[in-house]
């Protein structure tokens, strides 16, 4: 699907340049412990910016439901588990923590979808 492969690729792209953003703006910005928590909204977001090109080929394979639900609860999934993350990083509002496990969840949704679209597919049999 078209519309996953724009959104790996725009995540992938702004995983890119935050990653830059917080090796060098944030560096000498904010405390050690809130650098590796945005790493870690990094990482996530380029593991499932390239899980969406996945979430994209399982879809061509089977026009599979379950293959459109990994693609969005990918994409929501980095929205709300490492744009929560950002947030709080830049605003210190240390509540914002609490929405995190929600992207999470979503992105185990994502891998559990394809788990189910996978054992659809003839040609991996």
């Amino acid at each position: 699907m078209k519309i996953f492969v724009i959104l790996g690729s725009v995540f992938g792209l702004l995983g890119v340049v935050t990653g830059a953003f917080g090796a060098h703006a944030l560096e000498d910005r904010v405390a050690p412990d809130m650098l590796d928590i945005w790493e870690t909204g990094v990482r996530y977001q380029m593991y499932h910016a390239l899980a969406l090109f996945g979430a994209a080929w399982l879809y061509q394979q089977t026009e599979s439901v379950t293959a459109l639900v990994a693609g969005w609860a990918f994409a929501v999934g980095i929205l709300v588990f490492s744009g929560s993350l950002y947030v709080l990083v830049l605003s210190d509002v240390r509540g914002l923590g609490a929405i995190t496990p929600v992207g999470g969840l979503a992105l185990i949704v994502g891998w559990l979808c394809c788990i189910l679209t996978a054992l659809k597919l003839e040609t991996l049999s």
